[in-house]
């Protein structure tokens, strides 16, 4: 008989092992794909954003539908959900240039930061005070355990939720002289 081991990567509390958080079916995670191509991303008020980002080892153009949970001035704030098994979160570490769509009309450049740990709880602990609610549905939806305002997060939730600050760049100004 092989003795069971422990999985020391769990975020929960408890003697229990973490589960895998649960996926969203494809079909539903890249609907608002094509709102955002159309240039009606605004139908998301500010909600929802899309992201273009290169593949890693294919160079091709990928698009991911992410949450916003915090706004920096002008940038953006968004959460791995699943963590580094995000495709997504993969290739921007590999490449931080990136297209955001958000609002009304098409893609702007911009720059994607993952946040350092200490930054990503700080996010973390703010959303979870701005919106318990939320953070409560989401804590299930990814078996964080529970995720109560007036309790401590998870030790090892910054790591196992990365979180990415998405900044737009400063477009380009033509540099003709008008007569």
């Amino acid at each position: 008989m092989v003795p069971a081991t422990r999985d020391t990567s769990r975020v929960g509390s408890g003697d229990e092992p973490l589960r895998h958080p649960r996926r969203l079916p494809r079909r539903l995670a890249r609907a608002p794909i094509g709102v955002f191509r159309l240039g009606l991303g605004g139908v998301f008020a500010g909600r929802l954003l899309m992201l273009d980002h290169r593949g890693r080892r294919s160079g091709r153009i990928r698009s991911v539908v992410l949450e916003t949970v915090a706004r920096e001035g002008r940038a953006h704030v968004v959460v791995s959900g699943y963590g580094w098994s995000a495709q997504w979160l993969r290739n921007i570490a590999a490449d931080p240039r990136v297209r955001l769509w958000s609002g009304w009309g098409s893609g702007r450049r911009a720059r994607a930061e993952i946040l350092s740990p200490a930054q990503g709880l700080a996010v973390l602990e703010d959303y979870r005070r701005a919106h318990p609610r939320a953070a409560r549905l989401l804590s299930r939806a990814l078996n964080l355990g529970p995720l109560m305002p007036d309790q401590p997060l998870p030790a090892g939730a910054a790591a196992r939720l990365p979180v990415v600050r998405i900044t737009p760049l400063q477009r380009m100004r033509s540099r003709r002289r008008r007569p």
